[in-house]
């Protein structure tokens, strides 16, 4: 018998609202030295990746948010018990530094899209003159150009956007995609006591910015600051 691995968590004693587990099996508590881990006990060797069974993992994380700050595994940690218990065990120093990190936190999403003004291409004078290696270099060079005033402005938000929320946010992971529609893509751990004034200041930042579009999540589990540390050595059955 396999224990698929949920999340790991302390100060949590009781399942309150058990929700159902992947392909519909039960959810327990595996208590390890004063951790714990969300478990359920299932009998395949692989897990299958389907919308219903990733539904199914991150509802499992989901309905212990507002007891604790879970640490979320990887969708198909598939373990057995005593691989379980070596691993938090042996890792059990840093892994109660990363609880301590995410303790009375939770993780908002921030996307910002960004459709810049579309400047109409003119032809140089006697463009048809041009040679078809003179043309190619010459629109290649716009599009450079364009892609390093995009990467500018890309990193320009970015830094506009944590200083918007600085004191509201203990830590952040942001990534920046100049090259697309979306521009940047943040996830900021904020403590719980945090979430609204953090709403109402994302709020005020939408109208300092107009022409930015702003795709607001949260709060989740902190997904985002469950570090490598929290991986299995090997991945263990997913299909």
């Amino acid at each position: 018998m396999k224990l698929y691995a949920y999340c790991l968590v302390e100060g949590l004693e009781t399942l309150d609202n058990s929700q159902p587990g992947i392909s519909g099996t039960a959810v327990r508590l595996l208590a390890i030295d004063n951790l714990a881990v969300l478990i359920s006990e299932i009998d395949i060797d692989a897990v299958p990746v389907t919308r219903e069974n990733a539904l199914a993992h991150a509802a499992v994380i989901r309905s212990i948010l507002d007891q604790t700050t879970p640490l979320p595994f990887r969708f198909g940690a598939l373990v057995t018990e005593q691989q379980l218990r070596n691993y938090v065990s042996g890792r059990k120093p840093a892994l109660e530094k990363k609880l301590a990190h995410v303790r009375g936190c939770v993780e908002m999403s921030v996307k910002i899209i960004w459709e810049p003004p579309t400047d109409k291409k003119t032809e140089a004078p006697h463009a048809e003159l041009q040679g078809t290696g003179t043309t190619f270099l010459a629109e290649k060079r716009r599009e450079i150009l364009g892609d390093e005033q995009r990467s500018k402005q890309a990193a320009e938000i970015s830094d506009w956007l944590r200083a918007e929320v600085t004191g509201l946010t203990r830590d952040e992971q942001v990534t920046v995609r100049p090259s697309d529609r979306l521009l940047l893509s943040a996830a900021h751990l904020v403590e719980r006591i945090n979430i609204e004034r953090y709403r109402v200041q994302l709020g005020k930042a939408r109208e300092i910015r107009p022409e930015l579009h702003f795709l607001v999540s949260g709060p989740w589990a902190p997904y985002s600051f469950a570090n490598i540390e929290l991986e299995f050595p090997t991945q263990f059955g997913v299909t």
